[in-house]
């Protein structure tokens, strides 16, 4: 049981890009799913989790309206990332959550505690 985030790369101010990530060995279509990403020298943050059905995503304040989280299937998630900046980058990592019920809310969702599978992550440099 695995997740595999890739997608990461060095790009520019204003630029867009789209992480993907793959999970493998179980079917994750009732996983809540989610992003965090961890800064140099800082803690890992919650970025955006979508919920088993897609229809509720919630995201940081700091990338609502740029970022949008979707998934496809039972075993892919993505993160497009639009008009990025400087201090978006961090190391990505895809996360997930088999024993989120389907109201769980953004409070829930942001919680890394709350997760128990993860990715190795992927590294965003957004250069200004």
């Amino acid at each position: 049981v695995q997740l595999q985030a890739c997608g990461g790369g060095l790009v520019q101010a204003g630029d867009s890009l789209r992480l993907s990530c793959a999970a493998s060995g179980r079917s994750f279509s009732r996983d809540l799913m989610g992003w965090f990403r961890q800064a140099p020298g800082k803690e890992r943050e919650f970025v955006a989790a979508i919920s088993r059905t897609g229809r509720s995503a919630y995201y940081s304040d700091s990338v609502k309206g740029r970022f949008t989280i979707s998934r496809n299937g039972a075993n892919m998630v993505y993160l497009q990332m639009n008009s990025l900046k400087p201090e978006d980058t961090a190391v990505y990592y895809c996360a997930a959550d088999r024993n989120a019920i389907l109201t769980s809310g953004p409070d829930y969702a942001s919680n890394q505690e709350n997760y128990e599978t993860w990715g190795q992550g992927t590294q965003l440099t957004v250069s200004s």
